[in-house]
């Protein structure tokens, strides 16, 4: 379905050929939904995997997606070794848990078929636990994901994003990335611990410290702003938790790196 066809261009046509990639590790609730949004735009579809334990390649094979298996070592790795697999120099990125509206859909295509850029950024939208966050921070998210690999590349770990060489041309694109970021609490206490942990290591490996001061103040601070300045408080319940769990995100974040520090090493914490 997504096999990759050769690239051409000619003076009568500005199409370009566009490979979406996709890293997974365990994706079986998200990866049907995000093929099938990529479907009616994609060239080429490069799933790099983790060596998943669940019916992830199952479903990705029976989409005729290019499937790789390689071992984790990062975010920006991972999908840097996508981008390199990939056929084409065009490029859309996607996590499994991610998928396109209809809007941004028409968006890419337009792209397509006139690219004058190097590379494109788009809102993303959240949906937590059934709903829809459209304040708390969590919107516009803007993101940058269709872009050319020769003009840019992942770079970071915990919040890992595509920069782009000096002086490249970047445009918005109308339409949203929808993100199924958390189906219920356990998963997102898992993934705060997680990114935390992730947080810990690239800290503690730049030689950044932290204080008890950061501890105790930043938390709440974390919380004002989320659920009043960011108005997180017109997303309802979502947005009073979305708040909490925000702050305990950075209470765990700075408590970790101190400990770490105060412990020897993270991996004492």
């Amino acid at each position: 379905m997504f096999a990759a066809r050769k690239e051409s261009r000619s003076l009568y046509s500005m199409q370009v050929k566009l490979s979406v990639t996709i890293i997974t590790f365990n994706e079986e609730q998200n990866i049907e939904r995000c093929l099938k949004s990529v479907e009616d735009i994609a060239d080429e579809v490069v799933v790099v995997d983790s060596f998943s334990t669940d019916r992830t390649k199952e479903i990705c094979l029976s989409y005729g997606v290019k499937f790789i298996q390689n071992s984790f070592t990062g975010y920006s790795e991972q999908k840097n070794f996508a981008n390199a697999s990939a056929s084409f120099d065009y490029i859309l990125s996607l996590d499994a848990d991610e998928a396109l509206t209809d809007e941004l859909r028409q968006s890419i295509l337009t792209v397509k078929n006139n690219w004058t850029a190097d590379a494109y950024r788009m809102n993303r939208l959240t949906n937590y636990r059934g709903k829809w966050i459209k304040h708390s921070g969590w919107y516009p998210d803007r993101k940058l994901r269709l872009f050319d690999k020769t003009k840019g590349s992942w770079k970071g770990q915990l919040h890992e994003s595509i920069v782009t060489e000096p002086g490249a041309k970047v445009e918005y694109l109308k339409g949203d990335i929808l993100h199924y970021y958390s189906y219920n609490v356990k998963q997102h206490v898992d993934q705060i611990n997680k990114y935390t942990g992730i947080y810990m290591n690239e800290m503690w490996q730049k030689g950044k410290k932290t204080s008890v001061l950061a501890v105790v103040v930043k938390p709440p601070f974390r919380f004002f702003r989320t659920y009043f300045l960011q108005l997180g408080f017109l997303d309802g319940f979502n947005g009073f938790f979305i708040a909490g769990l925000s702050a305990y995100t950075v209470f765990l974040k700075y408590a970790k790196l101190y400990l770490a520090h105060k412990a020897g090493g993270p991996d004492k914490v």
